[in-house]
């Protein structure tokens, strides 16, 4: 298992306040190295959770797929049971610590892994959302890692955050992210996000420049976005998404349909102790 940053007392009090901290060499280059790799394996093969603003499909398998277009946004997720490499980043990399020291819990328990590309000459941005109403869980121990695989300037698709929206408590709607993508999320009730674009200067906003390797740990009810790409190199990011202690396991009608009540024996409200389904990444 590969050595985990050191997470200082100001990395803590910067997450519990912020939301979001940036862990600098979060990763080293053998696995950023592997992430690339990934990144033209699933772009020739998606996977079954695929989403392809080029292809015009999300959560379809078979996308057809180029291995550079401009104005691309590309995502594939739910690799780690069949893909040895992101299963052993998932364990073997140090960011379940990071995760479970950063939420302060006792343990880190898995939930997904987030491979995101964006082309060059990508337009489109991510909107601007929180990640817990996607999913079907609650807490406020419940985090991802983002490693950026490449070198990116906020205009380049790094991601930016409002400081202290985890801490709001607001459940805001989500909403696809591409035309025609995610029809499941558009029924799940929720307060309407304000136009974060059209009133920047309302909201304490802060954006990250990243180098390959570097980590952005922040909280699922963080209000984040990244921009479009304008640069002229592909932006690829790794995300895992980690569960705390007070998580628990609260499938939605309207919530990713990827892991459902199917796929566990976790009672709805309970905390999520499926070691096949959940499995414990990190332990105090």
């Amino acid at each position: 298992m590969a050595d985990m940053p050191v997470i200082t007392d100001a990395h803590r009090e910067t997450f519990a306040a912020d939301g979001v901290v940036k862990i600098e060499r979060a990763v080293d280059a053998e696995w950023i190295s592997g992430i690339l790799e990934l990144a033209d394996r699933q772009l020739a093969t998606p996977g079954r959770w695929v989403g392809d603003s080029a292809a015009g499909r999300v959560g379809a398998e078979g996308a057809s797929t180029d291995t550079l277009t401009k104005g691309r946004l590309f995502t594939d997720r739910y690799l780690w049971r069949e893909n040895d490499f992101v299963k052993r980043f998932v364990f073997d990399s140090g960011v379940a610590g990071l995760a479970g020291e950063l939420m302060g819990a006792d343990s880190a328990r898995f939930y997904f892994d987030h491979l995101l590309i964006k082309e060059p000459s990508t337009p489109d941005p991510t909107p601007w959302h929180q990640d817990i109403p996607y999913w079907p869980f609650l807490g406020s121990q419940i985090a991802s890692v983002w490693v950026s695989a490449t070198d990116l300037t906020v205009e380049e698709s790094s991601l930016e955050f409002i400081r202290g929206s985890h801490r709001w408590g607001r459940y805001f709607a989500p909403k696809a992210f591409t035309k025609g993508g995610s029809s499941w999320a558009e029924d799940n009730p929720g307060d309407e996000l304000p136009d974060i674009e059209a009133a920047r200067d309302d909201h304490d906003i802060v954006g990250f420049d990243v180098a390959a390797g570097d980590a952005l740990v922040f909280s699922a009810w963080s209000v984040h976005w990244s921009p479009g790409n304008a640069g002229n190199k592909r932006r690829v990011a790794l995300s895992t998404r980690w569960l705390g202690d007070d998580a628990t396991w609260n499938p939605r009608p309207a919530s990713d349909p990827a892991v459902t009540q199917a796929d566990t024996f976790v009672e709805p409200g309970t905390y999520p102790a499926d070691d096949n389904r959940f499995p414990i990444g990190w332990t105090r």
